[in-house]
């Protein structure tokens, strides 16, 4: 069964991302790193994270690979021709159209659901992970702790980082959990915040699991959904449902180029 996020989660979410709330203080180097958990796990304590999550906090290493990723991002520069070369958009337009074939029910009832058809779903699946087939191999909660700390974008991050550790006292997650470079989780990539605030527990096992197929499915469906998604609508640049995209990823490269292959895998 495919359940809807409780609205008791969507407040606590909106709680952690209403604005900056760590008071410790951001640097552009590693060298404090650990004085600076200590006084976050003070912060995330004051926010309402457990004790799981905090000893999840201080359990944490500085990421220098997060921190080389955050500073090379030059896929977004290409022009689009480029950008899709390189992240191989006939592929995942194939390889989309013969998932939607081999389970178009799963597919159909998403979009029943959500108002979200398979092609956007496939294309964000596809790129993201290359069908689940890469996941990440870097460990969430210190590379969402190394972002927060590290000066570039700590107030984007430092919310992030309250939810890894509230997903860590959920069970959602645990200090072992691996991800990409930015922390984020499972087949479609979700930040902890999003996760969170917009996870989906898609096969009725009473967890929301971004690992498994369904959960990060639906849970990507419902974030477009709750983003705005109107059901029926176009979702090229200049139609309605394109603003949506830019809710997923800021980058215009990638919402073009999610737009183009959505509407390939679904012809």
């Amino acid at each position: 069964m495919i359940s809807r996020l409780r609205p008791a989660a969507l407040a606590l979410i909106a709680g952690l991302l209403a604005g900056p709330v760590a008071a410790a203080p951001c640097s552009n180097t590693g060298a404090a790193y650990e004085s600076w958990k200590p006084q976050m796990a003070q912060e995330a304590a004051a926010a309402g994270v457990g004790r799981q999550g905090i000893a999840a906090l201080m359990g944490t290493s500085y990421s220098s690979r997060t921190i080389a990723a955050d500073r090379n991002q030059k896929s977004f520069k290409y022009s689009l021709e480029k950008f899709m070369q390189v992240r191989g958009s006939d592929t995942i337009i194939r390889q989309g159209r013969s998932r939607k074939a081999k389970n178009p029910d799963f597919y159909a009832a998403l979009e029943q659901r959500y108002g979200v058809p398979a092609g956007i779903l496939l294309a964000i699946h596809g790129m993201e992970t290359g069908f689940g087939n890469f996941m990440g191999d870097t460990n969430v909660v210190s590379a969402i702790a190394t972002l927060a700390y590290d000066c570039r974008r700590s107030d984007f991050f430092t919310p992030h980082l309250l939810a890894a550790l509230v997903l860590v006292d959920r069970g959602s997650i645990s200090t072992a959990s691996v991800g990409a470079k930015h922390g984020e989780l499972g087949h479609t990539q979700f930040l902890p915040g999003n996760a969170l605030a917009y996870g989906v527990d898609g096969n009725g096992d009473g967890r929301v699991d971004l690992t498994n197929l369904t959960d990060a499915m639906a849970s990507t469906a419902n974030f477009l959904a709750q983003k705005g998604w109107r059901p029926g609508l176009g979702y090229q640049p200049g139609e309605p449902n394109h603003a949506v995209i830019r809710e997923w990823n800021a980058a215009g490269v990638y919402q073009q180029a999610i737009a183009i292959m959505g509407q390939q895998i679904d012809r």
